[in-house]
């Protein structure tokens, strides 16, 4: 894991009065970081555009200038009959704070055009520290940041415009350049998989699943496949009706007495009236809740329960918001402050676990925050949340604790996706399930 800061202006004073940096030798770094990428992958005597600002993204692109003049063709004037092999933003970095003039738009509008390979110095101008972007937001192929990894490089909105991240030495290593952190970066090597150490165990020390089976069967035959695949040593679907089920689950229509988790919402319809709810729940068992559940009356009452991992999309995440009483808004004030919703609701229901689904996945719990940004558009496709939600079940059958289940079902989720190593349109819930088996 990586922390994320909202701002690291913090970060440079603590460097400058703790271990004597100034801020010419952070901004000599900085620049030093850009061109030593434009030397591994540019051929000498390319042309390179620096466009600079103001600020000290400006002062960054002038040192980068100083520093790649004589190997290559630098300019710091845009000229539009003139192709160039690199453009480097720096124009305003991550302090931006304004709206974008027409003057600036226009320029980035041409900037965007061009087929150069683009480089962002900080953040690509245009992106605000809240995540959302101007119209006219520089579209990079890679984000050289400065110091460390800023939270607004992953709102949903940036995911189109920064292109490949990475985080560019200031004369300070980050173990001491950064500071403890409430959110934090998930890696692929934060996976930890379900493997099965004890050669004596059988199927009851791997828990008991229960999906709950409405009116939309196969939703509840994805999420039982796939708690099945990661580990579920049982998955029971719950249904009043005999239902056609894959061999490999179980069907009741009442709560077996092995349960050690249940699901529920994918698919869920009307089928169960309230008091049958309400006796499948009557039960301190952990919960993993997804789709029409989130719409139902009696949802504010599970979140009084201490184990319990919730799975919405952004429109489902409003109807939440609503039915808590914390905010009425709609899909596009939510996606233009993911972080800010998350953590109000966080804050009023400490004991939940949030995975808000999206282009990057956030996780909350109380005040711990996590972004996965492994997800891929191959996943927007029906069935794919009913995936997740059968991963992350499977692991609270298996004793993991919510916020750990929900970390590791998000991780094999996109990792399993960015697998798929077919046409992206082309990804069904069980191919997501299949490559479940070879992470």
């Amino acid at each position: 894991m990586q922390n994320l800061y909202r701002e690291v202006n913090t970060l440079d004073h603590r460097a400058v009065e703790q271990f004597a940096l100034s801020e010419p030798v952070m901004m000599e770094h900085a620049a030093l970081s850009i061109a030593n990428y434009i030397g591994e992958y540019f051929l000498p005597n390319s042309s390179i555009l620096i466009v600079c600002g103001n600020g000290n993204n400006g002062a960054d692109g002038r040192i980068l200038a100083r520093q790649l003049e004589g190997d290559y063709r630098v300019s710091l004037h845009y000229q539009s009959e003139i192709h160039y092999d690199v453009i480097v933003d720096a124009l305003f970095g991550s302090g931006l704070n304004r709206a974008i003039n027409a003057e600036t738009a226009e320029i980035l509008a041409m900037l965007n055009d061009s087929t150069a390979f683009k480089i962002a110095c900080d953040v690509p101008s245009g992106l605000y520290a809240d995540g959302t972007l101007d119209p006219h937001t520089f579209k990079a192929d890679i984000t050289i940041t400065m110091g460390a990894l800023k939270r607004s490089l992953f709102s949903d909105a940036a995911k189109e415009y920064v292109g490949e991240i990475r985080v560019a030495n200031l004369g300070i290593s980050r173990s001491r350049y950064e500071i403890p952190t409430t959110w934090q970066l998930l890696d692929p090597s934060d996976l930890s998989l379900p493997h099965r150490t004890s050669t004596s165990a059988n199927k009851g020390c791997y828990g008991h699943l229960a999906v709950v089976c409405g009116e939309k069967i196969g939703a509840s035959v994805i999420a039982g496949s796939a708690a099945i695949r990661f580990g579920s040593g049982l998955v029971s679907l719950i249904s009043n009706e005999n239902v056609t089920i894959p061999y490999e689950l179980m069907q009741s229509h009442s709560l077996p007495s092995s349960t050690t988790a249940i699901a529920l919402g994918m698919g869920l319809g009307v089928e169960f009236c309230d008091d049958e709810l309400t006796c499948l729940l009557d039960n301190n068992l952990p919960l993993v809740l997804d789709a029409d559940i989130f719409y139902h009356p009696m949802f504010p009452q599970l979140l009084k329960r201490e184990c319990i991992v919730l799975t919405p999309h952004p429109k489902e995440f409003t109807q939440i918001l609503r039915l808590c009483g914390i905010a009425d808004i709609d899909v596009t004030t939510l996606q233009n402050n993911r972080f800010t919703y998350v953590e109000q609701f966080c804050a009023a229901y400490p004991n939940t676990v949030l995975v808000l689904k999206g282009a990057n996945v956030i996780i909350g719990k109380n005040d711990r925050f996590f972004i996965n940004p492994l997800g891929t558009v191959a996943l927007a496709k029906g069935g794919s949340g009913d995936v997740l939600s059968g991963l992350i079940g499977a692991l609270l059958a298996q004793k993991y604790t919510p916020l750990d289940a929900a970390l590791q079902g998000s991780l094999a989720h996109t990792l399993a996706a960015r697998g798929f190593d077919k046409n992206n349109y082309a990804l069904t819930p069980f191919d997501l399930i299949e490559r479940v088996t070879v992470l």
